[in-house]
């Protein structure tokens, strides 16, 4: 072990010009400042080592000139490739101004990267960034004209229209961990996310390259192996890093309850200010489901976890962070990427196996551009390179999708007697064409994927035509507040007015709105199509008289109707007591025999798919159960009298 501990200068000193340098790091978390900073010392003393390729996933950095930023000088950097550019300015500038080749890949196609060249693959497949300023037919994530090489691809696999990202060698990876023992194992008990740690030591090893990791500690003995995140057998190099090197984030020294290591009592924190970003926080909650799994992203969406916290309903969802957490209560600003009270943190590229294959429920996400085919950026405008990170993957894969941000840029509003006035306004954000497309609307209606776009004094949808005017704030004149700001004109047809409750000061009640809806709400007959939608998203059933309310509700439509008649079913989001669950299907199917002609029930939750097929099953109804809406409505329905 005495061979592997060395200094930062002595571990930096073995780099190469030419060398690839992949990081760790997101933000501050896992980012191995004592090293960097000896990579950068070196470079200013001697010259050497010059032209390297920096890859990184998530932005190592602070925005302020910490982390890899440091390496943003003349000579040290010849390529960049990176999923995140938001917090090293230094390097954005460079990538923007051609000083040095660039791209701009998805955090979680980089991340997945490191793991196929660890397994020695020549590429990596994925749907996620067709459309988009990833596609090559759009730039393939080529950040300036000097950057030439195609890292991206398009190819064609059953009639199906795919990336391909090429792998590269990587000569060096300098990581972080907690502690390394006399092996050189390393364990990461004190990180808040252990990131992709594991595949990067890989993926250099089986390249033929070195690999370094700053700790905090020696341990005098070995580590327990379950806790040995990075092996010793694949550790070259082991520096110790002072306290000022070390901290858990660039905003945090150090807390338990980042780790794992204690549990923080709820927050008793005073509420969020009644502002902009609370109303926009606030109407954002009223899309969350009770089982949610959901992402959300850095800035405005932050907001929404303070919300659920603040309306106690925190624990009916489980909120993610890309980086690897689930549960808890995610963190921003510099601390973003850290969670209070996580139930489990894996590695980063395991999370976007999660999101890239649909798992997450509902995803909050800013935006700083949008137009009128509902394409959003946030990559790259007014000059600023912010990178994409892991936005594409998320965007492109969320069953359920919320942009939310500020109406207009820089603005100025305020709330009085529950109306929103505007007191000075910004920039228009909504636009004829956006700068650069890093999600695509024109896919995500093909995919038929549910978008909102919310702000302080509006709502839009995603249709099928483009951009609809669904909600307008009280207070606010649609000719003047928002029409009059806007580039393009949206459809309109009845926009409804926002909750006037969300414009209030005191708690939402967000339980009894989200979780306690009156029937009322629930029921839906178009008389032109002859269709009832029923959907059932926070109904509850805890007593008999529940079930008995649906069952005189159907059969009272049917009275009125005089005839038999359609029903869609949405089950999402619907909480069935244990003990009331027979008499609910019971009901079901007696309510399904006498008043419809078709039927269509869908939910996204394979689990409540097959506890509904079973319980139809097993009262002589048909049981298929559709994903979502759109299939429920696509294809043909079943007749009730099916065998």
């Amino acid at each position: 072990m005495r061979d592997k501990i060395i200094s930062a200068a002595d571990a930096v000193a073995i780099i190469r010009s030419g060398d690839t340098v992949a990081t760790s790091g997101f933000v501050g978390i896992g980012t191995p400042n004592a090293v960097i900073c000896a990579l950068e010392k070196r470079f200013l003393e001697t010259g050497e080592p010059r032209n390297l390729t920096l890859v990184f996933a998530a932005a190592p950095g602070d925005g302020e000139g910490q982390g890899l930023d440091r390496l943003a000088h003349e000579g040290l950097v010849k390529r960049l490739v990176g999923g995140h550019y938001n917090l090293v300015p230094k390097l954005a500038r460079r990538a923007r101004s051609g000083e040095c080749e660039a791209y701009n890949l998805p955090l979680g196609c980089v991340s997945h990267l490191f793991r196929e060249i660890a397994g020695g693959k020549p590429w990596l497949i994925s749907n996620v960034g067709l459309r988009t300023f990833i596609d090559p037919r759009n730039g393939g994530g080529k950040m300036n004209s000097n950057t030439t090489e195609d890292l991206v691809e398009l190819m064609e696999i059953d009639g199906e229209e795919w990336l391909r990202y090429k792998s590269f060698p990587i000569n060096f990876a300098i990581l972080r961990g907690t502690t390394a023992d006399p092996l050189g194992n390393v364990t990461m008990e004190k990180e808040a996310l252990t990131l992709d740690n594991r595949s990067l030591a890989m993926a250099a090893k089986n390249c033929g390259g070195i690999v370094i990791v700053q700790v905090e500690r020696i341990a005098d003995r070995w580590l327990n192996p379950h806790a040995v995140k990075i092996p010793g057998a694949l550790v070259d190099c082991v520096v110790v890093a002072g306290a000022e090197d070390h901290a858990q984030t660039y905003a945090t020294q150090y807390n338990g309850a980042f780790s794992g290591e204690l549990r923080k009592p709820p927050d008793r924190a005073a509420s969020m200010e009644l502002n902009a970003r609370k109303i926009i926080a606030r109407r954002c909650a009223l899309e969350l489901r009770k089982g949610d799994v959901v992402n959300l992203g850095i800035g405005m969406p932050e907001g929404v976890a303070e919300v659920a916290t603040e309306e106690k309903i925190i624990t009916f969802v489980s909120l993610t962070a890309e980086a690897g957490t689930i549960g808890g209560i995610p963190q921003g600003g510099l601390d973003f990427g850290a969670v209070i009270n996580p139930e489990s943190i894996i590695d980063q590229n395991q999370m976007f196996d999660f999101i890239d294959g649909g798992g997450l429920d509902l995803a909050y996400l800013s935006f700083a551009q949008v137009d009128a085919q509902g394409n959003v950026n946030v990559s790259r405008f007014g000059g600023r390179l912010a990178g994409a990170g892991g936005f594409i993957n998320i965007s492109q894969n969320a069953s359920r999708l919320v942009f939310c941000g500020t109406f207009t840029d820089r603005q100025q509003t305020e709330i009085r007697d529950g109306k929103l006035a505007i007191l000075h306004e910004g920039r228009a954000k909504f636009i004829e064409e956006v700068e650069q497309i890093t999600f695509s609307g024109e896919y995500a209606r093909e995919r038929h994927q549910t978008v909102l776009y919310v702000t302080e004094r509006c709502v839009f949808s995603l249709t099928p035509e483009g951009l609809e005017l669904t909600e307008i704030a009280p207070g606010i004149d649609i000719e003047r507040d928002i029409l009059a700001r806007m580039k393009f004109r949206p459809i309109i047809r009845e926009p409804r007015e926002m909750a006037a409750v969300i414009f209030t000061e005191g708690p939402m009640n967000l339980n009894k709105l989200l979780f306690e809806r009156p029937l009322s709400e629930c029921m839906e007959f178009d008389a032109e199509r002859n269709t009832l939608f029923l959907n059932l998203v926070g109904y509850s059933v805890r007593t008999s008289a529940d079930v008995e309310a649906v069952r005189e509700a159907v059969f009272a439509l049917y009275e009125r109707a005089g005839h038999r008649f359609s029903a869609v079913i949405n089950y999402d989001g619907m909480d069935i007591a244990s003990n009331h669950s027979g008499a609910w299907f019971t009901m079901a199917a007696e309510v399904e025999r006498r008043c419809y002609d078709h039927v269509s029930r869908y939910t996204a939750s394979a689990f409540l798919r097959l506890k509904l097929r079973a319980a139809l099953t097993e009262r002589d109804v048909a049981p298929h159960v559709f994903e979502s809406r759109h299939e429920a409505g696509r294809r043909p329905q079943v007749p009730s009298d099916a065998p």
